[in-house]
């Protein structure tokens, strides 16, 4: 099955419901950064509800960016994802291994770390960038994010994150957001019901490793509160914008003598990109040519002959 999202509404449009399934794009994530199993769950339930926070963007550039920095053994998560399904991301130590918790499961919260802090920018493609920081609550990633909806968005939320994996590889994988929209927060009763139904689920790969399909999730959850599933569902993938020809711009900056020493040394330069692990080699060739393109004379433009092509 394609990962996917899904989109509804329920109790009369005051609730909003989005699910995700993640498990092939977590799954490359994992390949790609030679993951951990606790790391593997932590980019993947981060990677999951950064699909979930830019799926109630409106612009086709919007994008969302996660960056958890907890005091654990993990160091950082960092994760962009956008309107278009796209999602990419990585953790500063991916290796590390951690025994389950208490209750068998994956400590995600002791790897990350329960004190430090979550950063969210959201990006609509124009303008100056929406940003917002907030204290870790758990470091298990969805309790964290949950914590920001409702602190810095005023949306009473309940989010759901999982991710099974085992020695095959990550064999389940996503989320499901349930927010009450502002009319209908003040409906104390409804945000109640809201919180228990949540409460209800197990957890969200069980389901998945059940069979449950998304809409059949969402019917279990809300299908006593006028459930309403949009019929477009949008394929989700891991996706990097990374190119040769941007490692070469980003080269440039370094200079004519950095670029000189590198030829020297190493008869080249090679470039891995922290989102999704690819390794670019740049050339002797490559850099002389860099080298050529910044000794080119600038020529500046007389100001009258400005003024001329301006009017």
């Amino acid at each position: 099955m394609a990962d996917r999202l899904i989109r509804a509404t329920a109790a009369e449009g005051g609730i909003r419901a989005v699910g995700v399934i993640t498990t092939r794009l977590t799954e490359e994530a994992r390949q790609r950064h030679k993951l951990s199993w606790v790391a593997s769950a932590a980019l993947g339930r981060t990677m999951a509800a950064g699909l979930l926070l830019a799926s109630s963007m409106k612009t086709p550039e919007s994008r969302v960016n996660i960056h958890v920095q907890g005091n654990g053994p993990l160091g950082g998560v960092l994760v962009d994802a956008g309107l278009d399904g796209t999602v990419r991301g990585y953790v500063d130590n991916p290796t590390i291994e951690l025994s389950p918790n208490k209750i068998g499961k994956l400590d995600v919260g002791k790897a990350v770390g329960n004190q430090g802090f979550l950063y969210i920018v959201k990006d609509v493609g124009y303008g100056y960038p929406y940003s917002s920081t907030v204290e870790l609550v758990s470091g298990e990633i969805g309790d964290d994010i949950a914590h920001y909806l409702i602190t810095s968005e005023q949306t009473p939320s309940a989010l759901v994150l999982g991710v099974f994996v085992d020695k095959e590889g990550i064999q389940a994988a996503g989320g499901l957001l349930l927010q009450v929209m502002p009319k209908a927060a003040i409906d104390e009763e409804l945000v109640q019901t809201l919180e228990s139904r949540i409460a209800s689920l197990s957890g969200f790969t069980p389901l998945l490793r059940a069979g449950k399909t998304l809409p059949e999730i969402l019917q279990q959850l809300l299908g006593d509160m006028d459930l309403n599933i949009f019929p477009e569902s949008q394929i989700v993938r891991f996706h990097c914008g990374c190119s040769f020809e941007k490692v070469l711009g980003a080269l440039k900056m370094f200079g004519v003598d950095e670029l000189k020493d590198m030829i020297e040394k190493d008869n080249g330069a090679q470039a891995v990109c922290e989102f999704c692990g690819e390794v670019y080699q740049a050339s002797q060739k490559d850099l002389i040519q860099l080298i050529e393109d910044l000794q080119q004379p600038f020529t500046e433009i007389p100001v009258g002959q400005l003024r001329k092509s301006s009017s």
